[in-house]
């Protein structure tokens, strides 16, 4: 069988930033170490799903997963191990917050098992840090790069967030040489998006805040594409760039195809073409543990299998993620049905806009990475349209 990949969620964070919509809450310290022994509870009673496989990659992801104890990570990756061992290049991943690490807490999680960092820095100047609620400085995110180094990470990475209201883009090419200068191996770069339900869309829909201009937005992007390969960084996926060797290998199973286990509240999941998602309040998780365990799954509350229109689309808008595309011949083997004959008039008109190659691959041009969601949107409307009764 094909390794499996573990997504673990830690749902804690000191302050909910305003622009976030993730499954995230503050204020609960207190459940920490009951969250920690569900999610081993968890692992445990997945141990049919984990039987006979091998793992790929393991993701802590958030939430603040550096908020938590080194030991209960290394109790989610210990528990892991005792049912599928780690393939020998295998990936363990930690998202991390500055000002939420120091050399003893990383020494702890690098002898837990965790190999590689993704650290959010999110911007390097004090102003865009308040505006996005986030707590620490930008000295802060200088200091966890070299205590993660310190303590023996040989693979970092650095989060950034452009595209804030009134950014200018000098000032959003200093985050970017600051960030080059500190060494990351990997560097990722993410457009702030009002999400519905935050209170940046609250203060954006009372006029409190002005989005930046779409086409400002993109000539940030564009800055950083430049600027990044300059540097040296080479661009793998539309919001990734990476030293060589250094790509997100836990990251790469989402966009291909792979399957996942879901472990933690709110967490999603992907066996054998079906998609779930666990209980998202952390007391309902724990409960739902405590409960069901040791049924497999304890924690899920939804279940789906995407239809042939939705499985379709939804693997073509993650490969086209990827710069290197897909080779056609994939999509025909994976659906039983030539890419060109459900694709139709929607590629051939994504192909003279200059936004879509199909040969020798079928990818996104430079143009068309500041379109991906728009060829995406045209892709499964044009199967909607077309294939629905099968879908």
């Amino acid at each position: 069988m094909q390794p499996l990949s573990v997504y673990v969620h830690i749902p804690f964070c000191t302050v909910k930033c305003g622009y976030c919509d993730f499954n995230t809450y503050s204020g609960m310290d207190n459940l920490k170490e009951a969250y920690g022994a569900a999610l081993v509870a968890e692992v445990h009673a997945n141990a049919s799903l984990l039987s006979g496989r091998s793992i790929a990659s393991i993701g802590f992801g958030g939430g603040t997963p550096s908020e938590v104890a080194a030991d209960h990570v290394a109790g989610v990756v210990a528990a892991i191990r005792e049912h599928a061992p780690l393939e020998p290049a295998a990936e363990v991943t930690l998202e991390a917050n500055p000002g939420t690490l120091d050399r003893p807490q990383l020494e702890a999680l690098r002898a837990a098992g965790v190999t590689r960092l993704s650290i959010g820095a999110q911007s390097f100047h004090a102003d865009e840090l308040r505006f996005l609620d986030r707590i620490h400085s930008p000295q802060a995110t200088a200091a966890s790069v070299e205590f993660a180094r310190k303590a023996g990470f040989e693979s970092i990475g650095l989060d950034l967030i452009y595209g804030l209201p009134g950014q200018a883009l000098n000032a959003w090419i200093e985050s970017l040489v600051i960030a080059i200068r500190l060494g990351p191996d990997h560097i990722s770069i993410y457009a702030l998006t009002v999400e519905d339900g935050t209170p940046l869309a609250r203060r954006v829909r009372k006029g409190e805040v002005t989005p930046l201009d779409p086409d400002a937005v993109a000539d940030l992007y564009e800055a950083a594409t430049d600027r990044l390969a300059a540097a040296g960084y080479l661009q793998y996926e539309l919001s990734n760039w990476a030293r060589p060797g250094h790509h997100s290998r836990h990251n790469m199973i989402y966009w291909t195809d792979g399957e996942y286990l879901a472990i933690g509240a709110g967490a999603h999941g992907y066996l054998g073409g079906e998609r779930y998602e666990n209980v998202a309040h952390p007391r309902a998780y724990i409960a739902a543990v405590e409960e069901r365990a040791p049924a497999p799954r304890p924690a899920s509350e939804s279940a789906y299998r995407p239809g042939a229109v939705m499985a379709m689309a939804d693997w073509v808008s993650l490969r086209l993620r990827l710069l290197e595309g897909f080779d056609q011949r994939e999509f025909d083997a994976r659906f039983s049905v030539p890419l060109r004959k459900v694709g139709g008039a929607v590629l051939e008109d994504c192909i003279s806009a200059g936004v879509l190659e199909l040969v020798p691959r079928v990818r996104l041009t430079r143009a068309g990475r500041l379109l991906h969601g728009e060829v995406s949107a045209r892709f499964l409307a044009h199967l909607q349209n077309t294939l629905a009764p099968t879908g």
